[in-house]
């Protein structure tokens, strides 16, 4: 599964997300309801049951909605599911001690430790920049954020989805053509924190950073483009960013 931004549900999605960051819970709420009620697959069904028991009162509601998150997710089958159920497993470990369930919630809190040990993606990686580079150049860290441009950035950040690296194109810095190299990573990398559980259950972007130099292995010829009126959103988003020094991307 190649997370896509265009995706409809993804995209009410973060309607939602962007109404919660505004306390407007009830209207989020609603977003969200209709966002499960249309899902059609256990992705989207996971990710609409996530964001519902994040905004349940009670603990034995966002437990349910929690269970009923793990049931879809068990049946996603792709690299993107290894990362959701370290976080999934510890906040229904939460709730079942707020309950004073001791043995369910030591239970989950291991198969969320067990889970953090596994190979968090395979690959293909791809960065996307507007940098024209040529095939084993290396890109390193230190370089300032395209997002926040006063921080120097301590990794360097890629993709395994081609999407994702694309609208990373779309919207860096710079003058030249948008460009989505398939890079290899030559040391350990962990997962985007930016991203990770933060904006989105687990890490569906695949988005991960590295302190260790990636490798140009190639460079793609075409990817999958964003209409220009949904570029021309994330740019003002971005915009945004720039312009207040704590906004986020994605809320």
């Amino acid at each position: 599964m190649d997370f896509n931004p265009n995706n409809p549900i993804v995209k009410r999605c973060l309607q939602g997300m962007d109404l919660e960051a505004k306390n407007r819970t009830e209207e989020a709420y609603n977003i969200f309801m209709l966002v499960w009620e249309d899902a059609n697959n256990d992705f989207e069904k996971f990710m609409s049951a996530h964001y519902l028991s994040r905004l349940q009162k009670r603990t034995a509601d966002k437990l349910k909605w929690l269970e009923t998150a793990l049931l879809h997710a068990l049946n996603l089958k792709n690299s993107y599911a290894t990362g959701i159920f370290p976080g999934l497993y510890a906040n229904i470990a939460r709730c079942y001690e707020e309950s004073g369930d001791w043995d369910h919630s030591k239970k989950y809190f291991e198969l969320a430790k067990s889970c953090k040990t596994e190979l968090l993606d395979s690959g293909p990686f791809y960065h996307g920049t507007k940098a024209d580079l040529q095939v084993n150049d290396l890109l390193t860290a230190g370089f300032h954020s395209n997002y926040k441009p006063e921080i120097k950035m301590n990794h360097i950040y890629f993709s395994a989805g081609v999407s994702g690296a694309g609208l990373a194109a779309e919207i860096a810095k710079g003058e030249g053509d948008p460009r989505v190299y398939m890079v290899e990573p030559t040391g350990p990398f962990e997962n985007d924190p930016n991203v990770t559980d933060q904006k989105f259950p687990g890490n569906p972007t695949r988005s991960y950073r590295s302190t260790s130099p990636l490798k140009i292995v190639s460079e793609l010829s075409e990817w999958p483009r964003m209409p220009p009126e949904e570029l021309r959103k994330w740019q003002e988003r971005v915009a945004s960013i720039n312009a207040n020094p704590k906004a986020k991307l994605i809320n």
